[in-house]
């Protein structure tokens, strides 16, 4: 097992998860899901709405308990961890929500700020801010420092909401729904910043969606979650080259021009 302070190699497995059961009362959620998400990674997650994408990810960071089955996040079972153990590791998780979650009554600096004055005391104001800078000029908005989010586009808050992730330099990145509500343009520049993330901060990620071209742009392995299991992993052209029906009708019904 790794300590918190060793680094993960390229390929070495930094998620895996091992006949994973969760259910809320009759509703079977999650299956007997088995997944693994090597560093320097960029993991796709495909499913319909309500096919448990949301609740694997919640299991991951330790939202959520599952009922049976195994969650190993960068060398930690997290099922066993205590609150305090627990806490140190989703710093080193990076949690990027479908709706951005920016403090609405919050100066974009002052949205960055918050979570390292919290958890980086060690920073001096100063430091802090070169901080926001750099992760603000990373994601291509240095220029809203001083904005507000109702003053943002959409694309714009997505963008801030990453940035907001990125300032505690987090190992792994998960990714809600990224794309949900934005125009083809914006999307597009939105999966490019995905990936680079991945490069700049050798992130690996999780990626939940349904939109088959942040899919398509962003993941080296595809899984196609289906009636709480995964029914096919593999890059995109080969979990889309499969016969079943499933598969199909779901390309069908997000269908994109390659």
């Amino acid at each position: 097992m790794k300590t918190e302070n060793q680094n993960f190699v390229s390929g070495e497995t930094v998620i895996s998860i091992k006949d994973l059961y969760k259910s809320f009362g009759d509703n079977h959620v999650l299956y007997g899901v088995n997944l693994e998400v090597h560093n320097k990674e960029n993991v796709v997650v495909l499913g319909r709405s309500g096919s448990g994408k949301s609740v694997l990810i919640k299991i991951i960071c330790g939202l959520l308990k599952p009922d049976s089955g195994s969650v190993n996040v960068l060398g930690k079972e997290v099922e066993l961890l205590n609150d305090r153990e627990l806490q140190q590791l989703r710093l080193q998780i990076g949690f990027s929500f479908q709706n951005s979650a920016l403090y609405d009554s919050m100066t974009v600096k002052e949205n960055l700020d918050f979570p390292l004055s919290r958890h980086s005391k060690h920073l001096s104001r100063k430091e802090r801010m070169l901080q926001i800078e750099s992760v603000l000029d990373d994601v291509g908005l240095l220029q809203t420092m001083n904005q507000m989010p109702s003053e943002l586009s959409g694309g714009q808050r997505k963008r801030i909401g990453i940035a907001r992730t990125l300032i505690l330099r987090p190992k792994i990145m998960l990714y809600d729904e990224p794309t949900s509500g934005l125009d083809p343009i914006t999307s597009t520049e939105i999966n490019n910043l995905i990936n680079h993330v991945r490069h700049k901060f050798n992130t690996s990620s999780i990626i939940i969606t349904h939109d088959l071209s942040c899919a398509k742009s962003t993941g080296d392995k595809v899984a196609m979650l289906f009636d709480g299991k995964f029914i096919k992993q593999g890059s995109f052209e080969e979990v889309f080259s499969s016969d079943d029906e499933r598969i199909q009708n779901f390309y069908q019904y997000n269908f994109i021009n390659n």
